[in-house]
């Protein structure tokens, strides 16, 4: 298991999953890159412990630690594993997490869903604009459906009852946080409060454009941006990768 990933990609939202692959392509193009999916059941109560204790069970025998990576709630994910077993995490990188890492895209709807006498289907069309910008109508079906489907599979404890929130805070390895100026889900303010946590060594980095998922719209920009952080904290990492030459005089 030791020489099978350097990188651990998390995902908890089954429905969503495919916007996380252009860039996990790109990067699996210059480092080993393994993905941890979870998938809550509906028996299940809706909790991230669950997937961390999972995740715990699954790193326990790797032999060193390894950089976590992930979008939305695999990324609160990753921030709680990281700060219950930094041991285990050689670095964390976060997209499109605020620093009240419970405040994604469901809170943003069951926000609209508390103020608005109005239908889910309406409220998730409006928020399919919100995460992806304007879509022709049959690309905003598709999406709506695979947002209703994440409402039931992702382990966020948000409901049309009760909005909750997780502890914030940093953490002790090195920590770069990634979002989008046209992200209105963690937007700027959301995103650069990350600030009061951060140490010398991390870094936030902001996509120009691309909304929510801007992973999906922009993976080399962001994957670069990626590779040349994992590079600085962990120089061996891109030994004979392309990138390895530019990443590695920006840092000299």
């Amino acid at each position: 298991m030791s020489d099978s990933f350097d990188v651990l990609w998390l995902s908890a939202s089954p429905a969503l999953q495919r916007f996380d692959k252009p860039l996990l392509e790109y990067l699996s193009g210059h480092i080993n890159v393994a993905q941890w999916e979870y998938q809550q059941t509906k028996d299940e109560a809706s909790s991230i412990d669950q997937a961390v204790e999972l995740l715990y069970d699954f790193l326990e025998w790797c032999d060193r630690p390894v950089h976590l990576a992930g979008h939305g709630m695999g990324g609160a994910i990753a921030l709680t594993f990281a700060q219950r077993f930094p041991q285990k995490v050689r670095s964390l990188t976060l997209l499109a997490v605020a620093a009240q890492p419970a405040n994604n895209w469901q809170a943003h709807y069951y926000f609209q869903r508390q103020l608005f006498s109005i239908s889910r289907e309406l409220v998730l069309a409006s928020t399919v604009r919100s995460l992806f910008g304007n879509q022709p109508p049959h690309t905003t079906k598709k999406l709506v459906a695979a947002l209703d489907k994440d409402l039931e599979q992702s382990p966020s404890s948000h409901s049309l009852f009760k909005l909750i929130y997780l502890a914030k805070g940093g953490v002790s390895m090195p920590m770069m946080v990634c979002g989008s100026k046209s992200d209105p889900i963690v937007n700027p303010p959301a995103l650069h409060d990350w600030s009061n946590w951060f140490k010398p060594e991390d870094k936030l980095w902001e996509c120009p454009q691309g909304h929510h998922f801007f992973h999906y719209f922009y993976p080399q920009e962001v994957g670069e941006e990626i590779l040349s952080f994992w590079q600085r904290h962990h120089p061996h990492l891109l030994e004979g990768s392309p990138l390895s030459l530019s990443t590695s005089t920006s840092y000299s």
